[in-house]
């Protein structure tokens, strides 16, 4: 019934009248309790009404002019020494002095990372006197349970800490790691203390939140269970620790009073046998998956009634539809490992859809379906449908593939596709929760988590396809088990798979060339001996096309990626004296300079044994043949780099030979080197001026650069030759000799650019001569100067030479 206006009003003449009637009797006695303290201040659910009704009594006492007795049946410094007496037999205290020894230890060397009370002198004269029980048990009892209005202070916590001992005595709960009673061994599972926290105190609205994320029901597992036996097995259960640290601490009346920090977590658990990074782990992982906890970003750690958002999404993956989630993953999976090194061949069925072919130069990397092909931790044997790819090509299946060592295979880990598809269903869910519609059903902090976590997933997702496809499958003498096709495995570093998230074959990659199975552009190629043992070649010519198709076919040579690796390779080995190189009319050997390397059947390499052997290297000397006779040579200048004339302005169109205290200096290499050695000869011969000079260049393009710059040199009269030829495609041959200025011969050049272009070959060697009108001075810098005008355009190799004056 409710009371009457005003009827407070009338509290203090009533007990004022009461108190007269009582003492008028001498047999009577008036007794009443009150939640109240010695401070005068209440901390229980009716805090109000408690303080209301004392003030109220000490007004009626007042007027009364008497005093009553005040009693307190446990004072605050004996409510420890209750619960010991009505809970334990014998408490040995000598015993204690080592254990809260310990833990003073522990707090010390942790008191970073801890609440303060781990720092304070007075948290361990509290331990000693409670001790075995931990001082937050009683902190947390008193200071927040006790605020719940139908939670009995001194009772309430016997009612609970007589079920918690019961528990812990028993042999089959028993916890190996009890060193003192902690918050967490208040096991809110356990029936009789879940029905306290139920029934007496009336939290029944937690129950969803304990099942699912702190204790499941038999047989089923809640969150921190499930942490326990995938994170912490053979240790204590650091996540139900966490848990139930967390849930006692949300138990009370006033909303400010509810939760934990970090800090005073880590120091309620932390114990002896008990480690504070272990439960900083459990306390992130527990947090991250909770369905119950406040998702609030400022919120302390604390249970709610209601589902958080971690919860809702989790509904929203069951509504995600499988079909569409296989296939989003699919697309995403080609996507991450499309581009790159390798021509990416997905989800193949057989061997006819893997081509063998060149294609556009880039080897394959075949990507197994994950339904289709999965391995595990251990691998003995190849799979059966990489073997067939592998070893056969074609519908039928019948044929033998040609290029096995153009093969990458990549596969998944069997033990990462749930994860993977996982991943891809809460992308999804997100994707739907961000929709404007469903987005403003939630609260404003939960909108903004939902865009972070989507965003995220997009990252997330992209690592977990990666981490999934470590297993890859290349081709090498090296096989697998017992396996019966030439195929080496290796499983790929988790890490290394998601340090680049979306760019799927970057480790692939790296792991090749970790290997040695992989050559990128740039590297240093093999040995030119190894080539020519290794291939065809060791039986002394093969083609350059043939060769490069032997670096597809054979699994005992490394992949080459493009084919500057391999064009380095013939260039060493022909520099080395290994091999020598013939196209057409071309020949290539140990000596001279730089040609351009062609890979096709025109081209042939040879093993300089069997060059010398069938007299084709050294090259014997040629002559210039009158116009009319045949292509030009271009293997250098005409009777060798060194020997022979050369056409000049004396009569008959040769150089004349150098006149009395003059000397003739040749050079040959890379233009700007041929002149730098060129000038280092006549200074270390004493002589001191150059009078005239010839380039010889043997590249169309390095030429025909060449010829613009020419024609700035001042103070010198200039001669351009052009000579050689070219064949069409219709096997049409022009042969030329052209002689002139640089004035005529720029639209002989222009002429020749167009027709090289479209040319089956071509042959042209061109050589300009410079006669100075004032000879260059070598005692100065006039040469060096010289060389950065012509070298500025052009490069290339080049023969040089140059007239100078000598002192005699």
């Amino acid at each position: 019934m409710a009371a009457a206006p005003g009827a407070g009003d009338q509290l203090t003449a009533f007990l004022t009248s009461l108190f007269k009637a009582v003492e008028s009797s001498p047999r009577a006695a008036l007794v009443y309790t009150l939640a109240i303290g010695k401070d005068g201040q209440s901390m229980d659910a009716y805090a109000a009404e408690n303080k209301y009704i004392a003030d109220r009594m000490a007004e009626a006492e007042s007027v009364s002019a008497r005093k009553a007795t005040l009693l307190n049946p446990t004072e605050d410094d004996e409510t420890v020494k209750v619960l010991r007496r009505r809970l334990f037999e014998r408490v040995d205290d000598s015993k204690a002095d080592e254990v809260i020894a310990a833990y003073r230890g522990l707090w010390a060397a942790n008191k970073e990372g801890l609440a303060p009370e781990a720092d304070r002198p007075e948290t361990v004269e509290e331990f000693r006197i409670s001790y075995p029980i931990h001082p937050e048990v009683l902190d947390v009892l008193t200071s927040k349970t006790a605020t719940l209005s139908n939670f009995q202070r001194v009772r309430g916590m016997l009612r609970i800490l007589t079920r918690t001992i019961a528990h812990m005595w028993d042999k089959k709960s028993r916890p190996l790691d009890a060193t003192a009673i902690h918050l967490h061994h208040i096991d809110v599972g356990f029936a009789p203390i879940l029905q306290e926290i139920v029934t007496r105190l009336q939290q029944s609205a937690y129950v969803p939140a304990i099942r699912n994320d702190i204790a499941g029901a038999e047989p089923a597992k809640a969150l921190a269970q499930e942490i326990d036996d995938a994170s912490y097995k053979g240790l204590p259960p650091y996540g139900t620790y966490v848990a139930r640290t967390i849930f006692l601490n949300s138990l009370a009346f006033n909303e400010p009073l509810k939760g934990v920090t970090p800090e005073r977590l880590r120091y309620s658990i932390l114990g002896p046998c008990t480690d504070v990074s272990f439960i900083e782990d459990a306390r992130k992982k527990f947090i991250s998956l909770s369905a119950y906890l406040d998702d609030r970003p400022i919120a302390p750690m604390r249970f709610l009634a209601e589902a958080n958002l971690t919860q809702i999404i989790r509904r929203q993956e069951q509504h995600v539809d499988k079909a569409q989630a296989r296939a989003e993953l699919n697309d995403e999976i080609k996507r991450i490992f499309g581009p790159g090194r390798f021509q990416m061949i997905p989800f193949p069925s057989g061997a006819y859809e893997v081509p063998d072919e060149v294609g556009d130069g880039r080897p394959l990397l075949v990507l197994m379906s994950y339904d289709a092909v999965s391995v595990g931790g251990s691998v003995d044997t190849v799979p059966e449908l990489i073997a067939k790819i592998f070893d056969r090509k074609g519908a039928a299946g019948t044929d033998f593939r040609s290029f096995r060592n153009n093969l990458i295979f990549l596969v998944a880990d069997e033990a990462r596709i749930a994860d993977m598809r996982a991943k891809m269903v809460l992308r999804l869910a997100l994707i739907e929760m961000k929709n404007p519609e469903r987005l403003k059903e939630l609260a404003e902090h939960q909108q903004n988590k939902v865009k972070e976590l989507e965003s995220k997933s997009i990252t997330d997702l992209a690592i977990a396809i990666q981490q999934c496809y470590r297993h890859v499958f290349y081709p090498s003498r090296n096989r697998v088990g017992t396996s019966d096709v030439d195929l080496a495995h290796s499983a790929l570093d988790i890490h290394a798979t998601g340090n680049h998230p979306g760019e799927g074959q970057r480790a692939v990659t790296h792991s090749l060339q970790d290997q040695g199975k992989l050559r990128l552009p740039g590297d240093e190629p093999d040995s030119p001996s190894y080539i020519r043992d290794r291939t065809p070649l060791r039986k002394g010519q093969m083609t350059v096309g043939a060769l490069r198709e032997e670096f597809r076919r054979d699994p005992a040579l490394p992949i080459l990626i493009e084919n500057d690796t391999f064009i380095k390779a013939i260039h060493k080995g022909v520099e080395q004296g290994e091999y020598v190189y013939r196209r057409g009319e071309l020949l290539y050997g140990k000596g001279d300079p730089m040609a351009m390397v062609i890979i096709d059947e025109q081209s042939v390499l040879f093993t300089s044994a069997y060059a010398q052997q069938h007299g084709i290297w050294p090259r014997k000397p040629v002559t210039v043949e009158p116009p009319g006779g045949g292509l030009f040579p271009p293997g250098g200048p005409v009777g060798g780099p060194k020997g022979g004339t050369t056409g000049g302005p004396g009569p008959g169109g040769q150089e004349p030979p150098p006149g009395p205290g003059q000397k003739q200096f040749t050079a040959q290499g890379v233009l700007r080197e041929a002149l730098i050695k060129l000038w280092e000869q006549a200074r270390s011969a004493k002589a001191t001026k150059i009078g005239s000079l010839e380039i010889q260049m043997y590249e169309a393009g390095d030429a025909f650069k060449l010829l613009g710059v020419i024609g700035t040199v001042s103070n010198a009269s200039k001669k351009v030759v052009f000579t050689g030829g070219y064949g069409t495609k219709e096997e049409g041959v022009f042969e030329f000799r052209f002689e002139g200025s640089v004035e005529d011969a720029k639209p002989v050049k222009e002429f020749l650019d167009a027709q090289f272009r479209a040319a089956n070959e071509q042959d042209l060697k061109t050589t300009y001569r410079l006669h100075f009108d004032q000879a260059i001075e070598l005692a100065g810098d006039a040469a060096e100067k010289l060389t950065e005008k012509l070298v500025r355009f052009a490069s290339g190799a080049a023969y040089v030479t140059a007239v100078a004056e000598v002192q005699q």
